[in-house]
């Protein structure tokens, strides 16, 4: 065999070894979305006492009107109708020449609610999504004071990218965006995922996600400090940060698309993460209702993609009062309260107290912790039958509820 021919073989060889790893992956995420397809399969409807409505929809999405993103509204209505969503949380960038917070999308369209909202900047660091939002002609206020503004107008106030505060100080905000799809995809190792997408972007380009997810540790921790603290009441939220401006595209000068393949694009960002709020039955999801429910806790984040959390609801009881995620209960007169956790499917939930685990119950859809401290306890939920890929990655993170 002449020279040549035996180095092309020898790199051929070490070009399929190469790829095995990959090979290997795409047959591993054949086997989650089969795993996640059963676990559905075996979805548990709400009891039928249950006293209250689940509306699952996402927060912090942006269009091209605050630059960033070349996403219509248009593209953003489609994608929302497509994934089901109930509603959509507009947090646009302001721009020079128009006030995006009024420009952009408000109302219900195709059956979807959407909300304006504002994403600023804060002088000391990180930023405030502010709904209904605001046009803002001094870009230059710290933190504190843009949620003074928001707050003074009534107007839902959450700290967004938490990681770049540098003032946490006590404040009137209501949530921390304690979960960021964007931040959380700075994690990706480009060049593993290029040979991941080779193989299976096709079959799988949704579940390529878990190449980079990460359970928010920091993030989780800061927000169990400042409850903990006693000072403040913090729900959270997580926030899609859609963009669609992820991709190659190509179009002549007329507008008209001749290539246009987006990473990112909005339906997929939508399926990935969302929040859930709850409504007592008989109350309209309207942007009044929809609001208050994300100021007063009454809400849930979920990853969706791997299986519907809808019907997750976590309680507490002390013999007189009953309470949901986002409330306040006292110890009764026994001196305890029983709290409770029910999913849709069989998994293993973590209770915390405090930010510290104190019980963990496997394999069941149902889990109960009597508890005879007051604290700030709340849930995590994991799918653990779903394997590997998803290890110490949480399903559904719970508001908390406050024992006092």
């Amino acid at each position: 065999m002449k020279r040549w021919k035996k180095i092309t073989l020898v790199l051929f060889c070490l070009l399929l070894v190469s790829q095995t790893p990959f090979v290997y992956r795409r047959y591993r995420l054949g086997r989650l979305s089969a795993a996640i397809t059963e676990v559905n399969s075996h979805r548990a409807p709400a009891p039928p006492d249950d006293p209250f409505d689940d509306y699952a929809g996402v927060f912090h999405v942006h269009s091209s009107l605050g630059g960033h993103s070349t996403g219509t509204p248009d593209d953003i209505v489609r994608a929302a109708k497509a994934d089901r969503l109930a509603f959509v949380v507009m947090t646009e960038h302001p721009a020079a020449l128009v006030n995006t917070s009024e420009a952009t999308l408000r109302g219900t369209h195709e059956g979807v609610l959407f909300i304006p909202g504002s994403e600023l900047a804060a002088s000391d660091g990180g930023r405030l999504f502010v709904v209904p939002g605001i046009e803002l002609s001094d870009s230059s206020l710290p933190l504190r004071d843009l949620v003074a503004r928001a707050k003074g107008e009534g107007r839902l106030a959450v700290v967004g990218y938490p990681d770049e505060v540098r003032d946490w100080q006590p404040g009137d905000y209501d949530a921390i965006e304690v979960y960021n799809l964007y931040t959380n995809s700075k994690k990706i190792n480009y060049a593993l995922l290029f040979f991941d997408g080779l193989w299976a972007y096709f079959p799988y380009a949704d579940f390529l996600f878990t190449d980079f997810y990460e359970r928010p540790d920091g993030n989780l921790k800061r927000w169990d400090e400042i409850n903990a603290a006693g000072r403040q009441r913090i729900f959270a939220v997580a926030g899609n940060d859609a963009h669609a401006n992820v991709g190659l595209s190509l179009q002549e000068q007329t507008g008209k698309k001749i290539l246009d393949l987006k990473l990112d694009p909005y339906a997929r960002s939508f399926r990935v993460v969302r929040n859930h709020v709850l409504l007592e039955k008989g109350w309209p999801l309207d942007a009044e209702s929809l609001l208050s429910a994300l100021r007063r806790g009454h809400s849930y984040i979920a990853f969706d993609l791997f299986g519907d959390a809808g019907g997750f609801r976590f309680t507490a009881d002390n013999g007189a009062d009953s309470r949901v995620m986002g409330d306040e209960i006292s110890l009764g007169a026994a001196g305890t309260v029983r709290l409770s956790a029910r999913a849709p499917v069989k998994c293993r939930m973590l209770f915390f107290r405090d930010g510290q685990a104190v019980q963990e119950v496997k394999d069941s859809a149902v889990a109960e912790l009597t508890v005879e401290r007051g604290g700030v306890y709340r849930v995590e939920v994991y799918l653990d039958q779903l394997g590997s890929l998803l290890d110490g990655k949480p399903w559904i993170i719970s508001n908390p509820i406050f024992v006092r």
